[in-house]
């Protein structure tokens, strides 16, 4: 078996991951339910929720919950979508995730930690009351 990625595997998953960036939802559903598995993460370990939250894609983040993507899937460097949402500031995104299941007390640091850390009292209200 060859050790080497196969091209055309590379080039669908820069796409795919490319996708989520740009909040494509129709289009990353239609990749996932052909077959691109929902937890799919780059080098890095973001996963195209991570990619498609940190971006501000709430509809996006959405699709892909809905296909079972986890919400709380860490990346490398232990942070969750939450978190990256919280921080990015994109309140859609946040009610995505936590309509999608997502735990604010994930990660490191948590999206709890994370909205202390820039005061956003409003967010650790609506985390308490999950």
């Amino acid at each position: 078996m060859s050790e080497t990625p196969d091209p055309e595997v590379i080039e669908l998953a820069s796409k795919v991951f490319d996708l989520a960036r740009a909040g494509d939802a129709e289009a990353l559903a239609a990749y996932v339910d052909a077959g691109v598995p929902v937890n799919l993460t780059n080098d890095r370990g973001d996963s195209l929720v991570m990619l498609a939250a940190y971006h501000g894609h709430a509809a996006a983040v959405s699709a892909l919950l809905a296909r079972g993507a986890d919400a709380d899937r860490a990346n490398d460097r232990g942070q969750t979508p939450l978190a990256g949402a919280v921080f990015k500031g994109e309140t859609d995104v946040i009610r995505a995730l936590l309509d999608g299941g997502a735990n604010p007390e994930a990660g490191t640091p948590s999206a709890v930690d994370t909205a202390r850390m820039f005061g956003r009292a409003e967010l650790l209200e609506l985390f308490g009351a999950r």
